[in-house]
């Protein structure tokens, strides 16, 4: 059994978890597969955007404990071990197509993160995004403080991360967490739904556009942006591509 599913359409590919039995916890196998998946899915000059959902109960239970328990022997271990986990998330946040995450169920530390490192989120009913590192004694990792702060404001973060207070789905939409809530029956639909507008677009300029929108948003002026995007913008206009879109 694939522990990752592939669905290639035309112009966007939708990749789901595929790990029900343990709640789609990110083990070595699967983290494996995610990653090849996401090159294959990279290499395709076709695709223009991603969809990432996932089979089962939950969206991502975080990482596998039998992972964690071995990562207590040493520190070179730990090291070794969680650095493994984070390839997998980092692996999507380092995409350069547009990707959108769509979760109903948990999605629990290590998986948190994998929902936060896709550009956009929309969730279903029972969408439940919990840190829960603390909780289980563990630090935060991989990102999650630096993204969670990203996304939500510092207190809600602070409510989630230190207190132990998860984001439900109406509670992940009024902070921000995700882009909106809809039915699971209509989840994946939606998703799509957004993929295939990206997908209308050029893979090129989305890949710019999302580079872009990386660095302009540790900018700190409006004229700093300005001149960021100049160049990019002239790029666009010139080629044949946008030329032949602007004349339509």
């Amino acid at each position: 059994m694939s522990l990752v599913e592939l669905d290639l359409t035309a112009h966007f590919a939708v990749v789901r978890l595929n790990d029900p039995s343990r709640r789609n916890a990110l083990s070595s196998d699967l983290v494996t597969e995610l990653i090849a998946t996401f090159d294959a899915v990279q290499a395709a000059r076709g695709v223009h955007a991603i969809v990432l959902t996932a089979n089962g109960p939950a969206f991502c239970a975080g990482a596998d404990r039998s992972l964690l328990a071995d990562a207590t022997g040493s520190a070179e271990r730990a090291r070794e071990v969680l650095g493994a986990v984070y390839e997998g998330f980092l692996r999507v946040a380092r995409c350069p197509l547009p990707t959108i995450a769509a979760v109903d169920g948990p999605a629990v530390g290590a998986g948190m993160n994998l929902a936060m490192a896709c550009d956009v989120r929309i969730a279903g009913p029972g969408a439940v995004f919990d840190p829960r590192f603390v909780q289980i004694g563990l630090h935060p990792g991989g990102g999650h403080t630096w993204l969670l702060q990203r996304l939500v404001a510092p207190q809600a973060a602070a409510a989630a991360i230190l207190f132990g207070q998860p984001f439900g789905a109406q509670s992940a939409l009024r902070n921000g967490l995700v882009l909106e809530v809809v039915d699971s029956s209509d989840l994946e639909e939606r998703a799509r739904e957004l993929a295939a507008r990206a997908a209308e677009g050029d893979r090129a300029l989305l890949e710019r556009v999302k580079a872009t929108m990386a660095e302009t948003r540790n900018l700190a002026s409006l004229d700093d942006a300005v001149a960021r995007e100049f160049d990019d913008q002239i790029w666009s206009i010139t080629r044949s591509e946008g030329a032949d879109r602007l004349r339509a």
